[in-house]
Formats: structure tokens, C-alpha cells, sequence
């Protein structure tokens, strides 16, 4: 009757914005996704490419490739697209395992965030300590109470006769070290 999810479009493209806003505005971009035809991975590429597009005219995707959300997979692409665009500003992985591919794909060349921008998507200890270290700029969280509250509250709607949404946008974050501990941001991070 009701699904209860992230907004993978939008969450994508507020990962654009933050990725335009610290790279200054142009440059050269990649992503690493972790799926090309699963509908997260689908989205979560498409909502940051179009708002690129829109928004930001000079700055350029120059690689889109696919590790499955494998760590390993993923870091072997971000350290090929290293190699390949010695001009990248940023890579953004589009999961959890993209995202801790591409901070591992820093440290094995011996990369900071100062050399190249990171934002990834979900949260998780190994992000959650990139960032606080300064590897990952930041990252895209989803908000897994209000995904859970509004399922039980769907359920129970539908129990009750009334027909729930369809579709229920629960809501994402961009979180960096700035505002980690703010206690909006610190409900909605797994690890």
C-alpha cells in the first residue's frame, strides 16, 4: 500500500550542491555509484548529474563507473580515476561502500581531503571517522527514525481503514565534522 524512503533524487543533488559549494564552484568531477540499475543507485547518480547540469555549469563530470558498493571494487576505480583526471576536484560515492572505496583509494596513494573533495552517501563508522578525520568532506544521511515512525504510522493507518500515501519522503541530511554532534544530525547516524 505505502512505501516509507529517501528522496534518493533530491538527496543527490544536495550532494551536488555541497560538492559545487567546497570544490568553489567549477572543476572536474566523478562518480563512483554502487549500482547502475538498482533504483537508490539510479537516483542518488541522476539527482546529483541533473543538479550539476542546472546549477553549476563549470564543473564537469568527467567519469561515472559502477563497484557494486564494494569497497575494494570501488577503491580500484577511484584510484583509476585519479590516474585518468589529474585534474579531479571530487568524487562522490553514491553508498556506504562507494563512498569508503574511494576514502581507502585517498590513503593507499597517499591522498588527503585537502587533495581531493569526498562526499559520500549513508553514514557508518569508517565514514563517520573519514569525515572526522578530514578524509571525506562530508556526506548524505538518510533518516532511518523517520523511515521506521512513518511505516508503523502507515500501517497503522491502513489497519485503521484509511488509505496512506503512496509514497512517504522521509527526509535526508548533509552531514559534515561541523555538525556531526548537533543532535538533529547525531539521531539519524547509523553505524
Amino acid at each position: 500500500l505505502s512505501i516509507a524512503k529517501t528522496d534518493s533524487l533530491g538527496a543527490g543533488a544536495l550532494a551536488a550542491d555541497h560538492m559545487a559549494e567546497l570544490i568553489g564552484g567549477k572543476g572536474e568531477v566523478a562518480i563512483v555509484g554502487h549500482s547502475q540499475i538498482n533504483s537508490t543507485g539510479v537516483e542518488r547518480r541522476d539527482g546529483f548529474v541533473d543538479q550539476m547540469e542546472a546549477e553549476y555549469p563549470d564543473i564537469e563530470i568527467v567519469d561515472i563507473q559502477y563497484g557494486d558498493g564494494d569497497h575494494l571494487k570501488s577503491a580500484d576505480i577511484a584510484k583509476a580515476m585519479i590516474a585518468s583526471h589529474p585534474d579531479l576536484k571530487g568524487i562522490y560515492g553514491t553508498n556506504e561502500g562507494s563512498a569508503v572505496g574511494v576514502v581507502n583509494a585517498l590513503t593507499e596513494l597517499g591522498l588527503t581531503g585537502d587533495d581531493l573533495t569526498v562526499i559520500g552517501f549513508d553514514s557508518g563508522k569508517a565514514q563517520i571517522d573519514a569525515i572526522t578525520s578530514g578524509l571525506m568532506a562530508g556526506a548524505i544521511t538518510q533518516n532511518p527514525i523517520g523511515i521506521g515512525e512513518a511505516t508503523v504510522q502507515a500501517a497503522f493507518d491502513a489497519i485503521n481503514g484509511d488509505t496512506p500515501e503512496e509514497v512517504i519522503d522521509t527526509g535526508y541530511f548533509f552531514y559534515d565534522k561541523d555538525n556531526m554532534k548537533d543532535e538533529e544530525i547525531a539521531a539519524v547516524l547509523y553505524e
